[in-house]
């Protein structure tokens, strides 16, 4: 996630003057505007993911004059790109302002001719590898796929993926999203995949599915959405999600059951989460007010807190922004030692190879 710069001066000159053009406006101007609009509509954000909640409220706090309109907070980014498309001629509460998307839904939606290019003021501390050059959509934070585990039900809990194929835990293993349309899910698939060995893109995709469909003729699939409730009510008791919703979840559960967080041995996967503004959005000063705010050392942090690691970390530790307790309440750094971030292309193919194949191999509806 460091930022590494190939390119000479010419390049630089280059980058600064499309900022220029993406970012037109100052901040002052931009807030009197997003002030006049008076409301933001976001889609997509659980209070307990990233720790969006407070993100929110801080958002709130510091502009009272804009409501925040939340549509959905369980939508995947599937469903996200959806609701733009559905209101693109319609400008009241149901279109989306701006959107929190997988990071191959970002150029999909570009593609698509959905998103407007901007340049938030700390672009240049957004790494190259997880943004678009012409501002249509940029990394925000990411984190590495996990195992949570309801301690009472699983006294012995999966340290790897292979494990989870084993007899003990029949009846037990959840994705926290439908693969077919949830980002978290569509990479959970991939992670299984790398796991046996595969290379990360269609390669692993495909063997994700057979992994998956191992685990649904085994019996140890469960088709339930999984998430902090499914999992004490023991219809989920392991959930494979991101770890900055099991971390959450885990604070959420407070010991009612007891839980564990556990970042496999192998097939450690990092994935990175995008924001973008809607084409068509019906307030997009707020929404240009809103992206400020979430790259501004403030928002950046507000996502450490949720247990995800920020777009800007590397610069922030650098410049000795972080404070010590927000890296002391994160898992151990050796587990994201082995993490591997996926390039956006291998993104793209596991994501074509499991939702293109995820019913023909598994056959699972997952709701």
């Amino acid at each position: 996630m460091t930022i590494k710069s190939a390119f000479g001066m010419t390049a630089s000159l280059v980058a600064m003057l499309s900022a220029t053009v993406a970012s037109a406006q100052s901040l002052a101007e931009i807030e009197a505007a997003a002030k006049a609009e008076g409301m933001l509509t976001t889609i997509a954000l659980p209070h307990d993911w990233c720790g969006y909640g407070a993100v929110i409220e801080g958002f709130k706090a510091k502009y009272p004059e804009i409501t925040v309109n939340e549509l959905n907070p369980d939508a995947g980014s599937a469903d996200e790109i959806e609701a733009i498309k559905a209101n693109k001629d319609n400008k009241g509460p149901q279109a989306p302002d701006v959107i929190d998307v997988g990071l191959a839904f970002g150029p999909q939606a570009k593609a698509e001719g959905l998103t407007q290019p901007y340049k938030v003021a700390t672009w240049a501390e957004i790494p190259d590898a997880i943004k678009d050059a012409e501002g249509h959509w940029y990394g925000d934070y990411y984190g590495v796929m996990s195992f949570l585990v309801n301690k009472d039900l699983v006294p012995n809990p999966p340290q790897d993926w292979a494990d989870l194929l084993k007899p003990e835990y029949a009846g037990q293993v959840s994705l926290a999203g439908d693969p077919r349309a949830s980002n978290q899910a569509i990479l959970a698939v991939l992670a299984a995949g790398m796991s046996t060995g595969a290379a990360p893109g269609e390669a692993a995709g495909k063997a994700g599915l057979e992994f998956f469909k191992q685990l649904n003729d085994a019996g140890n699939f469960v088709p339930v959405i999984g998430k902090a409730g499914t999992l004490a009510q023991g219809t989920t008791p392991i959930v494979i999600m991101w770890d900055y919703n099991a971390l959450a979840a885990r604070d959420t559960l407070a010991g009612n059951p007891p839980v564990e967080v556990i970042v496999p041995k192998s097939g450690v996967l990092a994935g990175v989460y995008v924001q973008a503004i809607s084409a068509f959005a019906p307030q997009p000063n707020a929404a240009k007010l809103w992206m400020e705010y979430l790259y501004s050392d403030e928002g950046q942090l507000g996502w450490l807190k949720g247990y995800c690691h920020p777009a800007r970390f590397n610069a922030m530790a650098a410049a000795g922004k972080i404070p010590q307790e927000l890296l002391d309440a994160l898992p151990p750094a050796a587990s994201y030692e082995a993490a591997y971030f996926p390039t956006l292309e291998e993104v793209d193919a596991n994501k074509a190879a499991v939702t293109g194949g995820w019913d023909a191999t598994v056959g699972a509806n997952v709701e």
